[in-house]
């Protein structure tokens, strides 16, 4: 027997436009439908709570939570949440962290329309889908040097304009410690100054300006 339910869709992008261009192709579809929009993060963890959409398609960058870390908060509360991040960065970083949150999927707002239905109704039927550019940019970080957690923060304060010193007394250690971290960080990212370094964190996604 036919199954005509159709698949139940959120939507959340904190651009107005963006997310009435998505819920339109959406609903012009003969078997999906959107059941909830949101605005934000944690507009996005209550209307899927709310609403127990089949999908949700979720920007990275939302304010109040991020998307990464509404479908992780959405996934501790309902393990099977199937979650497409749709978002305009492809850092090897920002894909990763999404995957690593629970995200089923991975593509960028270029991609082609026929493609981003594709992956709703592969999502729905349990299957992931990564865009080729994003499994490139995955591949990118599974083979390079992983940077320490503090050594992300250093990297963090750096692409902030922050000294050697001002961060030794943010982090409560000594000026020569960060030195330290700051050699292992340029060495890890293969650079050679710490220019270098913060221009090849934010084009990676580890570090977000603005």
């Amino acid at each position: 027997m036919k199954n005509d339910r159709k698949i139940r869709v959120l939507v959340a992008d904190d651009h107005p436009v963006v997310r009435e261009g998505l819920c339109s192709l959406v609903n012009r579809q003969d078997d999906m439908k959107v059941v909830a929009e949101a605005g934000t993060g944690r507009e996005a963890f209550e209307q899927f709570l709310r609403h127990k959409p089949d999908v949700a398609l979720i920007d990275l960058r939302m304010p109040e939570m991020s998307g990464t870390e509404a479908i992780a908060a959405i996934r501790e509360q309902i393990p099977a949440a199937q979650a497409v991040v749709i978002t305009t960065y492809s850092g090897d970083e920002d894909v990763y962290q999404s995957l690593r949150a629970g995200a089923k999927a991975y593509l960028l707002k270029d991609a082609p329309r026929d493609e981003l239905l594709s992956c709703i109704r592969a999502v729905h039927e349990g299957r992931t889908w990564i865009s080729s550019e994003a499994a490139a940019h995955l591949a990118s970080r599974m083979s390079t040097r992983q940077l320490s957690p503090r050594e992300l923060e250093v990297l963090r304060m750096m692409a902030t304009g922050k000294s050697n010193k001002e961060i030794g007394a943010a982090l409560h250690v000594t000026e020569g410690t960060i030195k330290m971290h700051v050699n292992h960080i340029l060495k890890k990212l293969e650079v050679a100054g710490r220019g270098e370094a913060i221009s090849q964190a934010i084009k990676r996604g580890i570090v977000h300006v603005g």
